[in-house]
């Protein structure tokens, strides 16, 4: 499949709408190319909807604290919607993809912060 690096498929694997790819070498920029346009012309008829090819990427925890848990602005909780919001719109954030939906945690039951 790929002739630059000597680099083979050695396993491919469709799962949901992902297809995952282990070659026998570590894959460059440009085995990323290759393989997407393998799949443009192999697999899909509409290519337009294949979304770039992308190496795997690590998972690692991120603790936020001392979050207030009562908003001054509308005197309710915080919501796992604004906190999202917050995150997609903070340069800090620009290019890391969410595992799963942020957790609230009140500190105590009788604090006002929160942690995320």
């Amino acid at each position: 499949m790929f002739s630059k690096q000597s680099n083979i498929a050695n396993f491919i694997c469709v799962k949901d709408k992902d297809i995952i790819i282990m070659t026998n070498n570590i894959s460059s920029g440009s085995d990323l190319q290759e393989i997407e346009k393998y799949i443009k012309n192999s697999l899909f008829s509409n290519a337009d909807k294949v979304l770039p090819a992308r190496l795997t990427q690590s998972k690692s925890y991120l603790k936020i604290v001392d979050i207030p848990f009562i908003s001054k602005k509308t005197s309710s909780c915080i919501s796992l919607d604004k906190i999202e919001d917050v995150l997609k719109n903070n340069y800090l954030f620009n290019n890391i993809i969410l595992a799963s939906k942020p957790h609230i945690i009140k500190v105590s039951p009788k604090s006002n912060m929160a942690s995320i």
